[in-house]
């Protein structure tokens, strides 16, 4: 529950970032939806945004609340997307993709001026790794990736949902690979990247402008530039 207390002092921390009239790049995970459901309640009080989603189980929840859509057709730049991370480290590299929608996450972050991760606590470590690097691969080259993955040193479990291969929007799979510590993320990521067969994978490197972190009651803004602002719950 703690953790949950946090979670909603990051994600109203992060509103502050919105401006009216924004293009709004709409994350996944539990943090990114307390975001949303709280743009949900600014919309219905008056602000003027149109968001992007990363996930279409986002994209429902984002058209219930009111909040207007738009896609690539239509904008090709965003100027800030708020998400969530799985974990973060003192250089704000992520790893990101616990929720299965890490393509779309980092195609969004791509195009966004701004990307502000909102997280609780216990997502930050000093070194990259407690969590899985989810790797996103078509199903054809699977067995393949999973065994250069697997020379590179990992634990490589293919995710499963309801005792089936676990499937993302764009119809991949999703290998959890368990590396352990990762003492060089930008060197795991070139590595990963160029493997043939895997389309995207969850490490997200000089991508964060910001990470909002939650402790009890006070939210502490980080920047790659490693200055820090703590701001008491009002």
């Amino acid at each position: 529950m703690a953790h949950d207390a946090e979670k909603e002092a990051a994600a109203r921390a992060s509103l502050r970032f919105v401006r009216d009239g924004a293009i709004a790049g709409l994350g996944s995970g539990s943090t990114a939806t307390d975001v949303i459901r709280l743009l949900g309640e600014r919309v219905r009080a008056g602000l003027k945004i149109r968001g992007i989603p990363t996930s279409r189980q986002v994209g429902e929840l984002a058209a219930t609340l009111g909040i207007p859509l738009t896609t690539f057709n239509e904008v090709q730049e965003i100027d800030i997307t708020i998400d969530g991370a799985d974990e973060f480290d003192p250089q704000l590299s992520l790893i990101k993709g616990g929720g299965g929608a890490l393509l779309r996450e980092k195609v969004v972050a791509s195009a966004s001026r701004q990307l502000v991760i909102v997280a609780d606590s216990s997502k930050q470590v000093h070194t990259l790794g407690n969590f899985p690097v989810p790797v996103e691969v078509i199903a054809f080259a699977e067995p393949l990736v999973k065994r250069r993955i697997e020379m590179l040193g990992a634990t490589v479990i293919l995710r499963q949902s309801n005792g089936r291969p676990f499937v993302t929007d764009e119809g991949h799979h999703i290998l959890d690979c368990r590396f352990g510590q990762i003492p060089d993320a930008a060197a795991l990521a070139r590595k990963l990247r160029d493997m043939p067969g895997v389309v995207e994978h969850g490490l997200f490197i000089n991508m964060a402008t910001v990470v909002l972190v939650a402790r009890g009651h006070e939210v502490t803004e980080l920047h790659r530039d490693k200055t820090t602002r703590a701001d008491p719950k009002p």
